[in-house]
């Protein structure tokens, strides 16, 4: 929707909107190139882990070496946690939430960018020893987090900008730590069936985002006997790639279309991300092509929900409690890592990938029916608030 026509910025005149354009796209960008630093030091690992299998095995016998790159690797992933919270809550204040489905969208392309410029990368600094994966990286999101620091501004109002729409000056006065607040954040996320229902289908959307991500180039060598580092990288890159324009077209279906019911676009692009993933289980001995074009396929659907299910937490608790329920549909997520890291890596252990692969696709069927659960739900929360 047009800024000119949105009644979310009726309060601004001619030179505050051109203003506010800048720094909602200044704020989008920002946050796009900063989120995807954190994939840097993230998705590096699925590409350095082929090559540690084959250089570490034995000094992992020797010590607490493995133990402390467990440590090390869950502090990670600790930190890591801390990213999505508040950049929907940044989002949610230069965004009006008949535009958040397309601008997110917009905005969650930072994953697949991120992720597939970190396993190109690796790719090839991989062959310099797998310690490489982490030392540039490592350097690439260290000078992200200057960048972050000067680019980005809390709020419109601290940029000397009216805040968005009504929702927000009804609640100004309310400090965020009253009796009040608190009540609001339970009945607008604990308590609200909705976030339940995205926030246990981001565990399984999550599931098989990762398990194709974080062992694609394992599965490529040991399954379908692709060359590491180049190729596979490449492949795997390509489902990331495929997932940006799957997210853009989710958000544009979802605000042009379904009048912002993101739960609705869920469920679609669960079900072509189950069936493609189950495609990938079962076709015997496919080409290079067929499986660029699957994995491409598979990860053009499951950015659809891995990208809305933000957008939905932060219209359905409204802008106040944004952080809150992106923090909480992202635990889910996090947690979903036990399943696609360790549980995906025991099963292709002791079963192989065939019987890892059916798993996964079940994990699609199961999530495709927790979205169903949310077909009625309404495109934000705003008029309970």
């Amino acid at each position: 929707m047009d800024s000119t026509v949105n009644p979310e910025y009726a309060s601004m005149d001619a030179p505050a909107k051109k203003k506010f354009k800048y720094w909602q796209l200044r704020t989008i960008i920002g946050t796009m190139m900063g989120y995807a630093m954190y994939y840097f030091v993230r998705k590096n690992l699925s590409i350095a882990m082929p090559a540690m299998e084959t250089v570490c095995n034995i000094i992992f016998g020797f010590g607490t070496t493995v133990i402390v790159f467990g440590i090390m690797w869950v502090l990670n992933g600790w930190f890591q946690g801390m990213g999505f919270p508040p950049s929907a809550r940044l989002l949610s204040h230069w965004v009006p939430p008949s535009e958040l489905a397309t601008k997110m969208s917009w905005w969650n392309a930072s994953h697949s960018i991120g992720a597939s410029l970190t396993v190109i990368l690796c790719g090839y600094v991989v062959s310099w020893g797998w310690q490489w994966c982490f030392y540039v990286p490592s350097a690439v999101a260290l000078m992200g987090a200057f960048f972050l620091w000067f680019i980005l501004r809390d709020t419109p109002s601290s940029v000397g900008l009216p805040e968005l729409g009504k929702a927000h000056v009804k609640n100004a006065d309310k400090k965020e730590h009253s009796k009040e607040y608190k009540a609001f954040i339970s009945k607008m996320v604990f308590r609200n069936p909705n976030i339940w229902i995205i926030s246990i289908a981001n565990f399984f959307v999550y599931t098989m985002r990762y398990a194709i991500l974080d062992w694609g180039p394992s599965i490529l060598k040991q399954w379908k006997g692709i060359e590491i580092p180049s190729k596979a990288g490449w492949m795997v890159a390509g489902f990331e790639i495929s997932g940006i324009l799957g997210m853009l077209v989710a958000g544009y279906v979802t605000d042009k279309y379904l009048k912002g019911r993101t739960i609705r676009t869920c469920l679609f692009c669960m079900i072509g991300a189950t069936l493609f993933t189950g495609i990938f289980w079962q076709v015997e001995h496919p080409s290079v092509m067929v499986i660029t074009f699957l994995l491409m396929a598979i990860g053009f659907f499951i950015y659809g929900p891995q990208a809305l299910i933000g957008i939905a937490a932060a219209n359905l608790a409204t802008r106040r409690a944004a952080a809150t329920a992106g923090g909480f549909t992202g635990l889910f997520g996090y947690l979903s890592t036990i399943l696609s890291g360790v549980g995906m890596g025991l099963l292709a252990d002791n079963y192989g990938w065939d019987a890892a692969f059916g798993i996964l696709t079940g994990i699609g069927v199961l999530g495709t029916f927790v979205f169903l659960l949310g077909w009625k739900s309404k495109a934000h929360g705003y008029e309970t608030n």
